[in-house]
């Protein structure tokens, strides 16, 4: 999300309209936004948050007449990318900014240029969907007790495969879900040859 102010001589910060200003105007409603984002029974609460802002100005003695946060948006069941969007233009509303969906153009070891939206639809797969219970019967019959079948609080590249493809998905991975980007973040060696184990028994029962 971007906002375009009017620069001014920073002793008369007046004549101008600063960017950064209506920036954190507008970032103060996107914390009110992310209370009231909608709720999905098994997912949990959509969320939004600012991983990053950036302002500019001609100079460190005037106005700022640029500034720029990134949101973090997290879809639960029933949002979309419009309807996402559409609340944080709601929320703000700032005929001066402009609220806009990522183009990433990645380019590949090989060169080539593959572009795309950043933007990942939500999934989930039924509990009684063979993908499912293919994974309940391998973690059975490898540690001796039922799963718990469930979900993850972050995304996964199961928005790929499940979100934009409808390739039937599941989780399952090492570690604890509370380190995921945290500090000090670690997974014990003992997980990963567990799941190693169980990625083999799962492709053997398919």
């Amino acid at each position: 999300m971007s906002f375009r102010g009017l620069s001014a001589h920073g002793s008369a910060p007046e004549r101008g309209v600063n960017a950064v200003y209506m920036a954190s105007r507008a970032a103060l409603e996107i914390e009110k936004l992310h209370e009231r984002l909608k709720y999905d029974e098994f997912l949990g609460k959509g969320s939004v948050t600012i991983s990053e802002f950036i302002s500019g100005s001609p100079s460190l003695c005037a106005v700022a007449d640029y500034a720029r946060f990134h949101l973090d948006r997290r879809l639960t069941w029933g949002e979309t990318k419009d309807s996402a969007v559409a609340e944080v233009k709601e929320a703000v509303n700032n005929p001066d900014s402009k609220v806009e969906v990522l183009w990433y153009d990645g380019l590949a070891f090989t060169g080539l240029k593959y572009g795309m939206e950043k933007y990942y639809p939500t999934w989930k797969m039924p509990e009684d969907h063979e993908a499912v219970q293919t994974g309940v019967k391998a973690f059975s019959e490898l540690f001796g007790k039922a799963p718990i079948v469930d979900k993850w609080t972050f995304s996964t590249n199961g928005i790929a495969t499940n979100g934009i493809h409808q390739i039937p998905t599941i989780g399952f991975g090492p570690g604890n879900e509370v380190m995921a980007h945290a500090p000090n973040e670690k997974t014990p060696v003992s997980d990963l040859v567990a799941a190693s184990a169980f990625y083999a028994l799962y492709a053997q029962i398919l």
